[in-house]
């Protein structure tokens, strides 16, 4: 789906609008223009080249005030990658490397970007320090997509949440009836038992 919306993978069928404008079928510069960007699974990042290169490879199309500005909101929502600018950004953690994807992400300012598995592989106290950067941002006005395996982590900072089974919406509804009402969840994904998320 991520690799679909940020035109990496072609669609087979549906639409992909942002703000009114139909991306299915476009390159993933022209979406990544557009306004839509992702981090997506995996913590993703160039292995070889240090974090200042992952970022400057990420914001290659802004003129440099832009790029400059975009990396000054990178290093503010993650103070811990000003010291590890020069380091390869495959040395680093996978909490590290996760920080300097959604940077890459974030590096020329989308209106919408889609975060998939942000706790993929991730120890838990890794997990507590970047789900509030998912507030912070939402709360700069981008709207944030956040794809996780862990409902009660997503559920924790949704508004709304959909459940998709097999490339379907089985179900959507707000999160705070999802927090509520755990079994929603599981009748949606046809699950027995008891919820342990």
């Amino acid at each position: 789906l991520v690799l679909a919306l940020t035109g990496t993978l072609p669609a087979r069928a549906g639409s992909v609008m942002v703000d009114g404008i139909e991306l299915r079928g476009r390159r993933p510069d022209v979406i990544r223009s557009a306004g839509l960007s992702a981090a997506p699974e995996g913590h993703r990042v160039l292995g070889d080249l240090t974090v200042a290169d992952n970022l400057r490879v990420a914001g290659a199309r802004l003129r440099k005030a832009e790029y400059r500005d975009g990396a000054d909101r990178v290093l503010t929502l993650f103070p811990e990658l000003q010291a590890l600018l020069d380091r390869r950004a495959g040395k680093l953690s996978g909490g590290q490397q996760q920080m300097v994807a959604i940077g890459q992400a974030l590096i020329d300012s989308p209106r919408y970007l889609v975060i998939d598995e942000l706790s993929l592989g991730l120890a838990p106290v890794v997990v507590r320090r970047l789900a509030p950067t998912l507030t912070a941002i939402a709360g700069q006005g981008v709207g944030v997509l956040l794809i996780e395996q862990f409902t009660t982590l997503a559920l924790s900072l949704s508004r709304s949440a959909a459940v998709l089974v097999r490339g379907r919406i089985e179900l959507a509804e707000d999160a705070a009836t999802l927090r509520a009402n755990p079994n929603l969840i599981q009748r949606a994904y046809h699950l027995g038992g008891a919820t342990t998320a």
